[in-house]
């Protein structure tokens, strides 16, 4: 019992940790980068994230995104 709960929590760990998704978002107007973990797109287009960096929540109307590896994004949101 004590292998399966042992089991269980390694795949529970595994999952949450494991599977984490990073991204780097650019304003295109302000050329002004960002990484953040989610990005919540809207239907007018527009996307709203919180910046790792520095916490604060980001609204942008034009935008590209893209997903970057866990050292990319641990490097650019040390503070």
């Amino acid at each position: 019992m004590k292998r399966l709960t042992a089991l269980v929590i390694c795949f529970l760990l595994l999952a949450t940790f494991g599977c984490a998704s990073y991204y780097k978002v650019t304003d295109p107007a302000s050329n002004k980068t960002y990484y953040t973990k989610d990005v919540e797109r809207h239907r007018d287009g527009s996307i709203e994230f919180d910046d790792e960096k520095t916490g604060a929540e980001v609204t942008l109307q034009s935008s590209e995104v893209i997903k970057v590896s866990s050292d990319e994004f641990k490097e650019n949101t040390k503070k």
